[in-house]
C-alpha cells in the first residue's frame, strides 16, 4: 500500500471541458500505503468525486475520496486477513471476515491520517491542497504549490511517516491492555504491525516515496539547487523500483520474510512476483513524473502572457465578419476584440466561431454575433508568468482571454490552446 506527495501541474482546460483534477502530480501529491510512495463540493458519501471516487467529507476544509479501487483492496485484506485469523482464532468461523473487514478499514483510517498528517503541514504553510484520495495501494494528498524552503519540503515530507510511527506506538501500547490471544489483541497486532510498515516503506530514500522528498530537502539544502535533489531522489527512487521488482520475490522465497519453506511455491510465487511489480512500477513512474515535474517547474518562467498572445484588432458590433477578417490579414493580427464606442473592449470573437462560418456568408454576419462577452477574470495582464498565469487561467476558465497591458490598453488575445501547447512542450521528457 503507499502513502505519499508530490508536486501535480495541470494546464488551464477550456470552458468547455473543465472539470477540477489531481496526479499526478503542479500540486504537490503526497501517497501513502505500506508504502509511501510520494475537487467540487458534493454531499458526503454521495457522488462520484473528479478523477473518480466517493467524498467521504471534507476534514480540515480538503475534500476526501474513496477511489473505487478501494472496495477491490478492502475485499482481498478481508479475504487475507480472514484466513490469518482462521489460523490464530479458529472458533471464530464466518464471523472471521467481519472482523477482518473491520481490519481493512481501520488500516485505511490510519493512511487517512498518514494523509492528514501531510495536509495539516501543508495548510500550516500556506500551501493550498486539493484533496485527498484514498485509492489502490494507499493514498494522496494532492498539494497545489511546491514548498518554498528545503526545510519545509523536509518536514512536510516527514510528517505523515512520523503519525504513522506515532500510530504503531498507540497500537503497541493497547496491546498491553488485552489478551493477545483475542479479537482486539489481533487486530491490534496487525494496526500495529501494518502501520510500522507503512512508516518503513515510506522513509525509504527515493522518490516518489516521502523518504525521497527528505532526501531532496537535504541535497537542495546542501546544494542549494532543488532540481539536483529532484534529480538525486528520484535516480534513487527508480534504483528501489528495481530492488522491490527482483528483491521482494527472493525474500519470499527463501523464507527470510518469515514464510515457512514449505508453504512457499506455486500461486504464492506468482501473487509474490505481481505484487513486487506492481510496487516497482508505481515507484518508477513515480520517480519518472517526479523528474518531469522539476523540467517543468524549470520551464514555467517561460510561460508567458506577453510572448503566447495573438496580435488583436479592435471592430464594432456592427462591423461584418468580413470585413473584420479583412482588417486583421492587413494589421498582421489572428485576433478580433469588440469594442464600444469610446473604445473600450466588450467581448472577444470566439476563433471556433468564425471557423463555424462559411466564407459565402461572412459578410452578412455581424461579428457582435459570434464574440463572447468579457468578465473581468478573462482579463489577463500581459506580465503574468508560469504559475501566476496557470493559476489565473484555472480560476476563470475559457477559450480566449484579454491581454491587457498594466495601463489597461489592448495588447492582444491569449488563447488556451497556445497555452496548453506551451505547457505541453514543458512537460517534455527530459533527457536524463
Amino acid at each position: 500500500m503507499i502513502g505519499a506527495s508530490q508536486p501535480a501541474t495541470a494546464p488551464p482546460r477550456t470552458r468547455t471541458e473543465h472539470r477540477t483534477e489531481h496526479t499526478g502530480n503542479t500540486s504537490t501529491e503526497r501517497r501513502t500505503t505500506v508504502a509511501d510512495t510520494d475537487e467540487t463540493g458534493e454531499r458526503a458519501g454521495g457522488r462520484s468525486g473528479p478523477g473518480g471516487g466517493l467524498l467521504m467529507g471534507r476534514p480540515f476544509g480538503v475534500p476526501v475520496y474513496v477511489s473505487p479501487s478501494w472496495f477491490l483492496v478492502a475485499a482481498l485484506i478481508t479475504w487475507v486477513f480472514g484466513d490469518q485469523l482462521d489460523r490464530v482464532l479458529p472458533d471464530l468461523g464466518p464471523v472471521r471476515y467481519l472482523v477482518s473487514l473491520f481490519f481493512a478499514v481501520a488500516f485505511y483510517a490510519s493512511v487517512l491520517v498518514h494523509e492528514l498528517a501531510h495536509t495539516v503541514a501543508a495548510l500550516r504553510f500556506k500551501l493550498p491542497v486539493r484533496r485527498i484520495q484514498l485509492q489502490f495501494f494507499g493514498g494522496v494528498s494532492e498539494i497545489e504549490k511546491e514548498s518554498e524552503t528545503p526545510g519545509r519540503e523536509f518536514v512536510l515530507a516527514f510528517v505523515g511517516p512520523l503519525l504513522s510511527l506515532l500510530l504503531t506506538g498507540a497500537f503497541y501500547l493497547g496491546m498491553q491492555a488485552v489478551d493477545p490471544a483475542t479479537v482486539p489483541g489481533v487486530l491490534l497486532a496487525g494496526l500495529m504491525i501494518s502501520n510500522l510498515l507503512v512508516a518503513a516503506f515510506n522513509l525509504l530514500p527515493g522518490l516518489p516515496l516521502d523518504g525521497g522528498r527528505m532526501l531532496r530537502a537535504v541535497i537542495w539544502g546542501i546544494t542549494g539547487k532543488p532540481m539536483t535533489g529532484t534529480v538525486a531522489a528520484a535516480w534513487v527512487g527508480r534504483g528501489l523500483a528495481l530492488a522491490v521488482l527482483l528483491g521482494l520475490p527472493l525474500l519470499t522465497h527463501t523464507g527470510v520474510l518469515g514464510n515457512r519453506t514449505e508453504e512457499i511455491g506455486g500461486m504464492n510465487t506468482v501473487m509474490d512476483a505481481l505484487l513486487a511489480a506492481i510496487l516497482a512500477g508505481i515507484i518508477w513512474t513515480g520517480a519518472g513524473n517526479s523528474l518531469r515535474m522539476a523540467r517543468l517547474r524549470e520551464h514555467l518562467p517561460e510561460l508567458r502572457a506577453r510572448t503566447l498572445t495573438r496580435r488583436a484588432i479592435p471592430v464594432e458590433n456592427a462591423t461584418p465578419l468580413s470585413e473584420a477578417l479583412r482588417r486583421a490579414n492587413e494589421a498582421g493580427a489572428r485576433a478580433l476584440v469588440v469594442v464600444d464606442g469610446q473604445g473600450d473592449p466588450t467581448a472577444i470573437v470566439r476563433e471556433t466561431a468564425i471557423a463555424s462560418v462559411p466564407e459565402h456568408r461572412r459578410p452578412w454576419v455581424a461579428v457582435s454575433t459570434l464574440a463572447q462577452d468579457l468578465t473581468d477574470g478573462m482579463k489577463v495582464s500581459a506580465d503574468l508568468t508560469g504559475e501566476e498565469l496557470l493559476d489565473h487561467l484555472r480560476a476563470t476558465p475559457a477559450t480566449e482571454y484579454l491581454v491587457l497591458e498594466p495601463g489597461g490598453a489592448i495588447y492582444g488575445v491569449l488563447s488556451t490552446l497556445d497555452v496548453e501547447k506551451a505547457f505541453v512542450k514543458a512537460m517534455a521528457r527530459p533527457q536524463s
